[in-house]
């Protein structure tokens, strides 16, 4: 994934750090990982709209439901928007996402002529995600989930809350550092070579590490595989060299 111009070079040791956090949560964590799902791109979008702020199963019931009530994204983009809050109800914020979905569709069909994203099959993984963050309601983390998650299986890094916990506590990003940004930063750091697989196990793992381990509050830094990594990790356990 080419670095975007506004982004800092990143040097060696990141880069380093980077491969080592992958390799060590990789064996704790079993790669390569298999895809969760498979959706079209357009479905992968309504789904990871859907999920912003919300668990898994609550957004996956949505998406369903979605499915169930109107016969396609059509219906759902000109259907009454009170009728699409019913159906996400279970998610948070359903009164938002219902007509910031709506408007999503509608500026898909105003570009494209018809709700499809079949075209992003063909274009560089940089290029589809600055076109996909273009859409209305769209940040870097769901073009990356569009082209990580569904059938296109791109070389994508989305970052959540949990990976972006571990990376700043590793130091790969500053703290405080916003998620937004942070995509292309950590993506960065990442080998050329590698194929979408690999970025999809990268992902995978720093979340489940920051789910499993490296908590928001108390987080369990005397099991962790990385804490001899960890600049924070080390300061809690009171191993902090100096």
């Amino acid at each position: 994934m080419p670095l975007s111009r506004l982004a800092p070079a990143p040097d060696a040791a990141k880069r380093d750090l980077a491969l080592e956090a992958h390799r060590r949560l990789c064996a704790e964590y079993g790669c390569p990982i298999g895809y969760f799902h498979a959706l079209a791109p357009l479905d992968e979008l309504v789904a990871s709209l859907l999920s912003h702020r919300t668990r898994n199963a609550d957004s996956a019931r949505a998406f369903k439901a979605l499915r169930e009530r109107f016969p396609d994204w059509a219906a759902v983009r000109d259907a009454p928007v009170a009728e699409v809050e019913r159906a996400i109800e279970g998610v948070t914020w359903p009164e938002a996402k219902a007509p910031a979905l709506q408007r999503t569709l509608r500026a898909l069909t105003e570009r494209q002529g018809l709700l499809d994203l079949s075209h992003l099959a063909g274009m560089p993984e940089a290029e589809a995600q600055a076109w996909l963050a273009t859409l209305p309601g769209v940040g870097p983390k769901t073009a990356a989930a569009v082209l990580s998650f569904s059938t296109l299986r791109g070389r994508a890094l989305p970052v959540d809350s949990h990976h972006h916990r571990v990376a700043a506590r590793l130091g790969l990003i500053p703290k405080g550092f916003a998620v937004g940004p942070s995509h292309t930063v950590l993506a960065a750091l990442l080998p050329e070579d590698w194929d979408a697989q690999a970025f999809y196990d990268h992902h995978q793992v720093l979340m489940r590490h920051g789910q499993r381990c490296c908590f928001f509050r108390g987080p369990a830094c005397g099991r962790c595989v990385l804490r001899d990594l960890c600049p924070e990790g080390q300061a809690r356990l009171g191993t902090a060299p100096g």
